[in-house]
């Protein structure tokens, strides 16, 4: 991957009113699969998700407009209906335990951790009285009816490390710190939750990877360049309106401390980054060794699934409300964003 020599622009004293996008849609060529069941089982989800919560008007407008069941369709294409139903509820969830966790302290993040790895140990036999751990437990158990042992450990064990992340997360948010972006890299890798979707590959398909296959440098590093550039392109989108509320965790901020960048040279240095990852996950997946015709077959399966993931939350992150409100086919063609004002401290 060449140097970024043409994103080294330093800080200016003016304050941007927008900025531009880099390109990801033009960086990235793999074809965007939508699963054909998505759309009645998006409403039966968005359903169990209203049901199960007690979101004001306003919040209910959000979520409609969040279209997760359309993600999921994008990152599992060809799970059936029940599989994907799950994946959808999983989705569904997490978007909103993800925004409930932007609001809650280091004690309350460690305190929501303990009642859900307790559900998903046991989603039976554990009780609570939280909706959302309710919920949790929901789709766990239905989860747990046709995945295998060695992806349900996986899956509990990427949860907590998604807890245990956010958690820094919260303290970094508390103490106004912003890390250095190595340090950076490691922990949103876990807050971006991507690591149990990446479990949701396995269960959508079917498949049951054995941990040597899991735990292999290169595999590691292929799961790292997808999660990557998953990762960098949406602290890219969201940007915008996390600046707005003065949130740092985000890779734009840490660049531009770290880089001594503006605003505008941060982003393109992020889209740099982005496309050396798309390079990374694409050098990697050739050098994966072969373990056996069954297990290559699985192993093709996954990384055909990590590649959905990336071109399928890149199409959704526009299709959504959640970045770009109604705009998003606008600034997909256009890649033009006004800076929103910030809110007052």
């Amino acid at each position: 991957m060449t140097s970024p020599v043409t994103y080294t622009s330093t800080l200016s004293d003016s304050e941007p009113t927008e900025f531009i996008l880099p390109d990801l849609v033009n960086d990235i060529h793999y074809p965007l699969r939508l699963n054909p069941r998505y759309y009645p089982i998006s409403r039966a989800s968005e359903k169990w998700l209203l049901t199960g919560t007690h979101l004001t008007e306003s919040e209910i407008t959000t979520f409609m407009g969040l279209r997760a069941g359309e993600l999921a369709a994008a990152c599992y294409p060809d799970a059936d209906a029940f599989h994907l139903r799950v994946c959808s509820d999983f989705f569904n969830w997490l978007f909103n335990m993800d925004d409930w966790l932007d609001e809650f302290d280091v004690d309350s993040t460690w305190r929501m951790r303990e009642c859900c790895i307790s559900a998903l140990r046991d989603p039976i036999n554990s009780e609570t009285e939280k909706l959302g751990v309710k919920m949790c437990k929901s789709y766990f158990s239905r989860f747990r009816l046709t995945s295998s042992s060695g992806c349900t450990e996986r899956f509990i064990h990427t949860m907590d490390l998604f807890f245990i992340a956010v958690a820094k997360q919260a303290d970094d948010r508390a103490k106004k710190r912003i890390p250095d972006l190595t340090s950076y890299i490691t922990v949103r890798r876990d807050t971006s939750a991507c690591k149990p979707c990446f479990v949701f590959i396995e269960y959508a398909a079917g498949i049951d990877l054995p941990d040597e296959v899991m735990s292999h440098p290169v595999m590691i590093a292929t799961e790292e360049a997808a999660n990557d550039f998953i990762t960098w392109s949406n602290d890219i989108f969201s940007y915008n309106a996390e600046q707005s509320r003065h949130d740092t965790h985000n890779l734009v901020v840490v660049l531009m401390r770290e880089q001594d960048l503006n605003l505008q040279g941060a982003l393109d240095y992020s889209g740099w980054m982005c496309r050396g990852a798309i390079q990374r996950f694409e050098h990697n997946r050739a050098i994966l060794p072969s373990w056996s015709r069954e297990l290559d077959k699985q192993v093709a399966i996954y990384l055909q699934g990590l590649q959905d993931w990336m071109v399928g939350v890149l199409h959704w992150s526009f299709d959504s409300t959640r970045y770009f409100a109604k705009d998003g086919h606008t600034v997909k063609r256009d890649r033009i964003i006004r800076l929103l004002p910030k809110r007052p401290l």
